[in-house]
């Protein structure tokens, strides 16, 4: 049963990273739609799976956020703390988002945070991630976390996971602050927004 939730989350990351935007946009609803015996499977799984899937999550964040005036050729998705991802979030290494390709970069150096397009705070940071965020506030970049009340903390995107299901709220003020759009659409598929 592990390995079949295995695959069958290798075959979705697949399929949501190698399509075009309105087909992300329809798989995205559709993987959130069977959440509930997909992430039924997550518990049993375990870790890998917990983090295979937000990794296709956060993919999808960054694919239905714009920033301001950006030409640069990558977007740099970086991973602050301790790395609870492994190998699935190298897997978006090279995926492009319109023709802009990912290029996953880990550090735990503040002063490279501000080369970032979008960040994943470990729950590792979780002491000191207020005063991350509001050291990157006038920055546009998307703050991302798994770890509860980040939202309250100034994180932008925060993922959950709520009764064997995988969620997530949007802070839109801190992201308006921060100069980037979030789609619409994944407005409409967050369990709260925060205005």
């Amino acid at each position: 049963m592990t390995m079949n939730m295995r695959k069958l989350a290798q075959q979705i990351t697949l399929l949501i990273t190698s399509s075009n935007r309105s087909m992300r946009r329809w798989l995205l609803a559709a993987l959130l739609i069977m959440a509930q015996p997909f992430t039924a499977s997550i518990a049993h799984a375990g870790e890998t799976l917990e983090y295979q899937v937000k990794a296709a999550f956060i993919y999808n964040f960054i694919a239905f956020t714009q920033w301001p005036g950006s030409a640069e050729p990558a977007i740099n998705l970086c991973l602050y703390g301790e790395d609870y991802f492994g190998d699935e979030i190298d897997k978006l290494q090279n995926k492009t988002v319109g023709t802009r390709q990912i290029k996953v970069v880990r550090t735990n150096n503040i002063d490279r945070l501000q080369q970032c397009h979008a960040i994943f705070f470990s729950k590792s940071a979780n002491n000191d991630l207020a005063n991350l965020v509001n050291s990157l506030e006038s920055y546009p970049i998307l703050t991302l976390a798994d770890t509860p009340n980040a939202i309250s903390r100034g994180i932008i995107i925060n993922m959950n996971l709520v009764n064997e299901k995988i969620v997530f709220e949007i802070n839109l003020a801190a992201a308006r602050k921060s100069g980037l759009d979030i789609s619409s659409k994944l407005l409409q598929l967050a369990t709260k927004v925060h205005q």
